[in-house]
């Protein structure tokens, strides 16, 4: 776990080296954030986005599970791979990677042209970190519940966020690789 904090914490710094806030430019911090087209949006501890980011947990957890079980040393029985603590880490190294991407010129400009994001200037350090945070949780969460558990939990996430917000996971997925015209619109309340 201390790997997995340093991670977190190098995340951080590269975030703040990058001009990002540390917390919302309103100087106080939530811990939830429900209005999705607001300058508090992306800026808290939580909002909408931050079961996204437990579904990238569960995610991370199935690619890693396949990954890892040929990689590391087997057991006598042939049983192995990479520990479960060394996967987190991955885990974590991949979402503090997403979460600086996401905070560069070219994502946040491509949220703005293609998504509902109008106004979207990035997120502040507090909710990178949060959203690391929510992934580490999905993760454990698909490490200790069955799978049909973690499908339907996914499922539900991503059917209830869409309804009540218009976006989610999957939506923000295909419209920043491939923006379709009537997805926004509808996003947009059309």
């Amino acid at each position: 776990m201390a790997a997995a904090g340093a991670l977190m914490a190098a995340t951080g710094l590269v975030l703040l080296a990058m001009g990002r806030v540390p917390i919302c430019r309103c100087g106080h911090v939530l811990l939830w954030v429900g209005a999705v087209n607001s300058a508090d949006n992306s800026q808290h501890l939580t909002d909408w986005y931050t079961l996204s980011h437990v579904i990238h947990g569960f995610l991370f957890y199935g690619l890693l599970w396949l990954v890892a079980r040929r990689l590391g040393p087997k057991t006598p029985s042939g049983e192995g791979g990479l520990p479960i603590g060394v996967r987190l880490v991955l885990a974590v190294l991949l979402e503090g990677a997403w979460e600086i991407l996401e905070n560069t010129d070219m994502v946040i400009n491509r949220y703005r042209e293609a998504t509902i994001a109008l106004d979207y200037y990035g997120d502040s350090v507090l909710n990178s970190l949060s959203d690391i945070g929510a992934m580490v949780l999905g993760f454990v969460l698909a490490a200790r519940l069955p799978v049909w558990v973690i499908v339907v939990a996914a499922l539900t996430m991503e059917l209830v966020v869409g309804y009540l917000i218009r976006d989610n996971l999957t939506l923000n997925i295909l419209m920043l690789l491939y923006p379709v015209e009537a997805v926004r619109q509808w996003q947009a309340g059309g």
